[in-house]
């Protein structure tokens, strides 16, 4: 999953697409411990799309505070 793909999600996709990935990685885990993991490289690429989608809701958390935080009027 690239950057570009998730910021064209809107909130409710990102925080459900989370929650999957979490489960997966969960089952990732419990395969590399009973050893029936085929690909190890599962585990770290899970681990990288929850990162990204992780860093994505909090560059939109972010902007959002930027956004109220900043005055609407200028007095010059």
């Amino acid at each position: 999953m690239k950057a570009s793909e998730i910021r064209e999600m809107n909130p409710d996709e990102l925080v459900d697409e989370l929650a999957n990935l979490q489960r997966k990685l969960f089952d990732i885990r419990t395969q590399a411990v009973t050893e029936k993991l085929e690909d190890p490289t599962q585990l770290t690429k899970a681990k990288r799309n929850i990162a990204r989608l992780k860093t994505i809701i909090r560059e939109r958390e972010l902007a959002q505070q930027e956004s109220e935080s900043e005055p609407s009027d200028k007095i010059t």
